[in-house]
């Protein structure tokens, strides 16, 4: 876990332990030494680096989104912004006729920053990708359309053959009907990419007891992502995408709070790896 908080960046002393870089995930295949998948390119991939070991990242990022706290990152990856990189970035493809790489750039270029995705160094392709399965080395990717505010968004179902994880950091569920208990539909994208996941990682930027579906500015329940994974088989529940000006200790009593939950459940972290 490179990056697991929402929104903005929390730097600071009552954000130490949960870690305060928005959304990042390293994924290093099986018999693999490095990464090889980077989901979002939040400030967190910045902490992929230093696990290259000295080497250029040669592999995939696949963006979920193209809200700033999953791409504000990229242009400080060092690992895959040098001459000997060779790096494939993909995207929901965008609907407006434009290309994937034209879409990032609206953000990513003068006068809102220096330099264009093309003049990272290394060997760059930017791609859309519609919804679907797509191979990229040793694993499988499902690609999900997932109702979230404000642009295309993508869930993701991580597979190496024999484990899987489904990755759905931004997920507004109401936009598609209150759901038996309020929290948002258990819908078809949503429980295909969660069907038997061995670890579900969603969106808990709001817990029940604050949770206002008028005002959720996109973003699910922690206790939604619990029923989710009750419903399609998931054998595991991390919360992450935390809210920004949630620290320590209060993601603590709200994690205490989940501890009968009918599925383990855990708050992730920055730094954490996760070996299964």
């Amino acid at each position: 876990m490179c990056g697991t908080r929402g929104s903005t960046p929390a730097p600071g002393r009552d954000f130490v332990r949960y870690g305060g870089h928005t959304s990042c995930v390293a994924v290093i295949p099986p018999d693999a030494v490095a990464p090889e998948l980077i989901l979002d390119a939040g400030t967190g991939i910045r902490n992929a680096t230093p696990l290259l070991a000295g080497e250029p990242f040669t592999g995939t990022i696949a963006l979920t989104h193209l809200h700033w706290d999953h791409v504000h990152g990229l242009p400080f990856f060092s690992g895959g912004d040098r001459d000997d990189a060779a790096v494939s970035l993909l995207m929901p493809a965008p609907q407006d006729g434009s290309t994937a790489e034209a879409a990032l750039e609206r953000g990513m270029s003068p006068p809102h920053f220096p330099v264009t995705p093309r003049q990272l160094r290394g060997s760059w392709e930017f791609g859309g990708i519609e919804p679907g399965q797509v191979r990229l080395g040793r694993l499988t990717v499902l690609a999900r359309e997932i109702p979230h505010k404000g642009g295309r968004t993508f869930g993701y179902r991580i597979s190496d053959g024999t484990t899987s994880f489904a990755y759905l950091p931004d997920h507004d569920p109401t936009n598609l009907g209150p759901g038996p208990d309020g929290l948002g539909e258990y819908h078809d994208a949503a429980l295909e990419l969660a069907d038997g996941a061995d670890i579900l990682m969603h969106d808990s930027f709001w817990y029940a007891e604050e949770f206002e579906p008028a005002q959720t500015l996109g973003h699910a329940a922690a206790e939604y992502a619990i029923g989710l994974a009750v419903v399609a088989g998931a054998r595991q529940v991390m919360l992450l995408h935390h809210r920004p000006d949630r620290t320590d200790s209060e993601l603590d009593k709200l994690g205490a709070g989940l501890r009968d939950s009918p599925v383990p459940v855990a708050l992730a972290a920055d730094g954490e790896v996760i070996c299964r």
